[in-house]
């Protein structure tokens, strides 16, 4: 192994862990350094408000890698030593222990860090965001039946929550400020159709809901008052987005403008504006070679394709940040997966109409001028492939809409 500056990667997550293995398959013989503040080897997050959180998942399934695996490939995991300053000028990273390292080129794999809405009485005991294994851990030792939890935002992560909660026999409440749950990512259809499901699940679903503050009992948690009066809860879970973690990099021009999704700017080969500087994962603000546009994306499948391109830039490969985004969800009886970047005023058609969609079976697309922004299969497998292929390409909505017309057919 060659003693010069190496490879330095900021952040211990699922990007982190990608970077360090293509880098090794690929043969990169310089140190590879993983600086992370759990305490823990990478992992995935996702598990954490599905399986996981409902305890039907083993923690020993959300790990990247085996315990000895970084180890074994040479790889330096300090997993409990953050980095705490950075010198872009000297390639240097400054460590919680005291210790620095030199890097010839960084990785800045930070992730995000849920937002806490700034109302009274969130500090109380009892009231817990979701990000990580421990969080988890504490959300599920307090689903009990008949405890009562109040979740706030009825985005995903919210009503991942909120569905393991309904699951485990306990009353559970969601607080949307929008008219609809997922409206902004998924539009009004498809925005209508989660409100149905949590509420037939026995969810008390209340949208357009304003939150005045928390409440507590001589340091008790008591409830959650909102415009409409108290609600008694046991469990608070705050479930109103994140933010990028940037601190490190505050004040070095290399950051994309918060109006634009915040995080780190970075191109198309996710090189910063330093181009010994990388980004990758939740922290990343990447140019898209297809969309022509720089996005930020949240979720699990970007940020190993991520991790791996951010490898591909170190070996010096032409790759380029160009696939459509992917996530899934589990919720109930639906299971969801969903491919492409709509926004929530794009037109929507269910394939097989009406029906199809209150069947519980169904896909359905995105389509703005003509062209497909994005598509999703709900309890309809080993499709999502073939949606993939039709994403980005112009095909007219009567198509879309025809059963009779096989999936790999419709953008031919």
């Amino acid at each position: 192994m060659a003693s010069e500056p190496g490879c330095v990667v900021i952040g211990a997550g699922l990007a982190a862990a990608h970077v360090a293995q293509t880098l090794r398959e690929e043969g990169f013989d310089e140190p590879v350094t993983i600086l992370g503040d759990e305490g823990d080897r990478p992992y995935e997050r996702p598990g954490l408000s599905k399986g996981y959180l409902q305890g039907n998942d083993s923690a020993d399934s959300l790990y990247v890698h085996g315990p000895t695996w970084y180890a074994d490939h040479d790889v330096d995991l300090r997993d409990a030593d953050p980095a705490t300053g950075l010198d872009l000028v000297a390639r240097r990273v400054r460590l919680a222990s005291g210790d620095s390292l030199a890097y010839r080129t960084l990785v800045v794999a930070t992730g995000a860090t849920p937002r806490v809405p700034p109302i009274p009485g969130v500090d109380l005991a009892g009231v817990h965001t979701l990000r990580r294994r421990g969080d988890s851990d504490t959300i599920h030792a307090a689903l009990k039946p008949g405890a009562r939890v109040v979740v706030l935002g009825g985005g995903w992560i919210g009503l991942e929550v909120a569905a393991a909660a309904k699951q485990a026999g306990c009353e559970v409440t969601v607080l949307e400020m929008a008219p609809l749950p997922l409206q902004r990512v998924l539009g009004d259809t498809l925005g209508e159709y989660f409100a149905h499901l949590h509420r037939r699940n026995g969810v008390d679903l209340r949208t357009g809901a304003r939150v005045e503050s928390i409440e507590g009992d001589h340091g008790v948690l008591a409830g959650v008052r909102t415009d409409q009066g108290l609600l008694p809860a046991d469990l608070v879970v705050l479930g109103v987005g994140v933010r990028p973690n940037t601190d490190l990099l505050e004040g070095s021009g290399l950051l994309a403008d918060p109006s634009a999704g915040g995080g780190v700017a970075v191109d198309e080969h996710l090189r910063s504006a330093e181009p010994n500087v990388l980004a990758a994962g939740d922290v990343a603000n990447a140019g898209h070679a297809v969309l022509g546009r720089s996005i930020r994306v949240e979720h699990w499948d970007n940020a190993i394709r991520q991790g791996r391109l951010a490898a591909a830039s170190i070996l010096g490969r032409p790759d380029v940040h160009d696939w459509w985004p992917y996530f899934y969800t589990d919720q109930f009886d639906l299971g969801m997966e969903y491919v492409g970047y709509a926004g929530p005023d794009d037109d929507v058609t269910i394939r097989g109409g009406r029906e199809r969609l209150e069947s519980g079976e169904f896909v359905s697309f995105w389509h703005r001028d003509g062209v497909v922004t994005a598509a999703m299969n709900v309890n309809i497998w080993d499709v999502n492939e073939d949606l993939r292929q039709v994403v980005g390409k112009q095909v007219p909505p009567d198509r879309l809409a025809d059963e009779s017309i096989p999936l790999t057919d419709l953008a031919s």
